[in-house]
């Protein structure tokens, strides 16, 4: 075998690796052919690659055989103080001929995020690729999160007895901003123990007070014995800032939000909303539904795979010096 030669990710390394990408992502397709087939042509994947090349700060490795490219990965930090100070590589950002060689690129690029200060590295792998999944967890990454995507089919799940879901209406606004803040509280706790922000009250009620007659947004309400106990939010994908470029499928619904009160889980009103967003993204003619979840959620990560959503995608997750 040839001897790997790695180096810096450079302009001059778009368009070979372009065709990387899109020779990855159409393999991905044979497994989730949901995924959109655009990239699966070499000039698209290129200019989602070179999207992720002018993002600021953005910086990879390539890996070389015998004059021929064999992978790269490229990241980008990512603005906002919730993710640390951070490197992202996104779907876009890497693909490989052999899995091992993944290893030895992160070991290029994560040289200078980590002389950056950059120590919070965060990247998003096709979930079919079992042994590109395994070199990163052997680089010291776990799993995170999780996408998935299900056929745009009604998911034939009856609502449980003493639940009913209905579409929500103004005078919920307060329960929903109850609700709003439950999501965050529940990743605070364990096994999650997520650092993000959980807002007031004040904040969830000013903004249902603003957004509940936005069209760009399906919220339901699940309720039981006339009290409403959950809400789930559907909208586009693209009103999504969490599932770009190779993640994002072409004209696909969005389970947003789905939340419900702790003193009523467990009778199955977090599957019942899931299953309403879902009849109403086929509804509105969606070609797939897509959705996301932190796999430590254990609420989230049983119940949307019950309702027929697989992976795509996974985020693992790396501290460094930790």
């Amino acid at each position: 075998m040839s001897r790997t030669e790695l180096r810096p990710f450079t302009a001059a390394d778009l368009a070979a690796c372009g065709t990387l990408l899109a020779d990855r992502h159409r393999r991905h397709r044979v497994a989730q052919p949901l995924l959109s087939a655009r990239s699966e042509d070499a000039a698209v994947a290129r200019a989602e690659l070179t999207a992720v090349y002018e993002t600021p700060d953005a910086s990879g490795a390539v890996a070389y055989r015998a004059g021929v490219p064999v992978g790269f990965v490229l990241g980008a930090p990512k603005p906002s103080p919730l993710w640390g100070p951070n490197i992202w590589v996104e779907a876009a950002g890497l693909a490989v001929t052999d899995a091992e060689v993944m290893r030895d690129l992160y070991a290029v690029a994560a040289t200078r995020w980590v002389d950056e200060g950059r120590t919070a590295h965060y990247v998003v792998v096709p979930a079919h690729d079992a042994e590109l999944v395994r070199a990163w967890f052997r680089l010291g990454f776990g799993q995170q999160h999780a996408h998935a995507i299900r056929p745009p089919a009604r998911p034939g799940t009856g609502t449980p007895a003493g639940l009913s879901v209905r579409r929500a209406t103004r005078a919920d606004i307060p329960a929903l901003a109850q609700l709003e803040l439950e999501l965050p509280l529940h990743h605070g706790r364990a096994p999650t123990f997520s650092a993000g922000r959980v807002g007031t009250l004040a904040e969830a009620l000013a903004e249902w007070t603003v957004d509940i007659d936005n069209p760009a947004y399906a919220t339901f309400v699940a309720e039981s014995d006339g009290r409403v106990i959950g809400s789930a939010v559907g909208c586009a994908l693209e009103k999504s800032s969490g599932h770009l470029n190779l993640a994002r499928p072409d004209h696909a619904g969005f389970l947003g939000f789905a939340a419900v009160f702790p003193h009523v889980r467990g009778a199955g009103a977090g599957r019942a909303l899931g299953a309403a967003v879902i009849d109403w993204a086929v509804s509105a003619g969606f070609d797939s539904v897509v959705t996301d979840w932190r796999v430590t959620n254990l609420l989230a990560s049983r119940a949307w795979p019950a309702l027929g959503f697989s992976e795509t995608f996974l985020r693992l997750h790396r501290l460094i010096r930790y």
